[in-house]
């Protein structure tokens, strides 16, 4: 590869990096309700406040965008979309019911290969514990799309991992309540046992429980939402 290529290909995954930072300061401040329902998200103000061209601001409410945390909308541009709460429960409620049915059909045709793969998806959560949130929630999605494949259901795979994706900074946002990082781990090894010894059962109430979990921080998210519709 010449010179020239690589100075591309490093600017070009530098961009993408930053877009990404700043798509996760972003939707922190919309999870934490700093922005609230209904607020313009302008690429301007945006780009002029955090120092950066309006690319990776452009690139940054895409990615938004997918998760449905914002809405583009014909002339008024990038609007903050968050679910009204009881929206908000109603998805976590199937997001729970569908990783339960991964977790029973994954034990029921679990492969060496899945296997493999589950275990060490297990490890490097474990490794992840000990640096952190955020490199324990990325850890935690990887762990849970390998449940998802191994469920040998491709439709059903497709449908937890669209719906992961939409619940993705609701779900890390949790991570953050005291001790809850150690509990997640606690409970994605209890999964991984009932996954391994083929308890369809177990597997399934506790990947439902799991999902399930919500805590004082969920709640203070829950009152943010609420409080943010209604002054929308």
């Amino acid at each position: 590869m010449s010179e020239a290529r690589t100075n591309e290909t490093r600017t070009d995954r530098a961009r993408v990096n930053h877009a990404q930072r700043l798509r996760q300061t972003i939707e922190d401040e919309i999870v934490d309700g700093v922005l609230r329902p209904g607020d313009r998200l302008d690429e301007c103000q945006l780009a002029a406040r955090f120092g950066v061209s309006r690319t990776p601001i452009r690139e940054a409410l895409l990615q938004l965008a997918v998760t449905g945390l914002i809405e583009v909308k014909p002339r008024r541009g990038a609007l903050v979309s968050t679910p009204e709460p009881a929206r908000l429960f109603e998805m976590f409620e199937t997001m729970a019911e569908l990783e339960a049915a991964c977790g029973r059909l994954a034990a029921r045709r679990l492969t060496e290969a899945h296997q493999s793969a589950l275990v060490a998806a297990l490890d490097a959560c474990r490794v992840a514990a000990g640096e952190g949130t955020e490199a324990y929630y990325a850890e935690n999605a990887v762990f849970h799309a390998v449940i998802y494949r191994a469920s040998g259901n491709g439709f059903l795979c497709e449908q937890a991992l669209t719906l992961s994706r939409r619940l993705a900074p609701f779900r890390r946002i949790q991570l953050r309540v005291r001790h809850r990082l150690r509990q997640s781990l606690a409970e994605h090894e209890g999964v991984v046992a009932a996954i391994l010894a083929g308890d369809e059962a177990a597997a399934g109430e506790r990947l439902r429980a799991h999902v399930l979990v919500q805590g004082d921080r969920f709640a203070e998210l829950i009152r943010n939402l609420a409080d943010g519709s209604a002054a929308a």
